[in-house]
C-alpha cells in the first residue's frame, strides 16, 4: 500500500502535472469571469439594442403550458433560444480571448533575428593546405 501511495505522490509531484492542474483551475476562473460578463453585462447591452428584451428569457414558445386553476397540468414546451444565443456569445468570446493568448505566446517565444554570422577566418592549417593545392595545381 505504501508502494502505491509513493507511485502516486510521484505522479502528482510532475511538473506536468501540477502546470495542467493550475491551467484547469485558471480556465474555471476564467469561464465565471466570461459568463458574468457576458450575462451582466454585454447581454443586457444587446437586449436594450433590439428594444429592452431580456434575451436569457427569450423563449419561442411551441406549445402553452396547461393549467388547472393555479396548477400546472402539462409543463408549457419551448425552445430557450435566448440561453442558446448567450452560450454562443460566450463561446466567442472566450475562444477569441484564447487566440489572442496564443498570439501573445508565439510572438514572445519567437526568436529574434540574428544576423547571420560572417564566414570564420580559415585557420592556418587551412591555409598551408590551400597553398599546396594551389602550388600543385600550377605544376601541372
Amino acid at each position: 500500500m505504501k508502494k502505491f501511495f509513493n507511485e502516486f505522490k510521484e505522479f502528482a509531484m510532475r511538473g506536468n502535472v501540477l502546470d495542467m492542474a493550475i491551467g484547469v483551475i485558471l480556465a474555471t476562473a476564467f469561464g465565471q469571469i466570461t459568463s458574468t460578463l457576458i450575462n451582466n453585462v454585454l447581454m443586457p447591452l444587446i437586449g436594450w439594442a433590439f428594444g429592452g428584451i431580456d434575451l436569457s428569457k427569450l423563449d419561442i414558445v411551441l406549445r402553452e403550458a396547461v393549467m388547472d386553476g393555479e396548477a400546472v397540468v402539462q409543463e408549457a414546451v419551448t425552445i430557450g433560444i435566448g440561453t442558446f444565443l448567450t452560450a454562443i456569445i460566450n463561446f466567442i468570446l472566450i475562444a477569441f480571448v484564447v487566440f489572442l493568448f496564443v498570439k501573445a505566446m508565439n510572438a514572445a517565444k519567437k526568436p529574434k533575428e540574428e544576423p547571420a554570422p560572417a564566414d570564420p577566418e580559415p585557420s592556418a592549417e587551412e591555409k598551408l593546405l590551400t597553398e599546396i593545392r594551389d602550388l600543385l595545381k600550377e605544376k601541372q
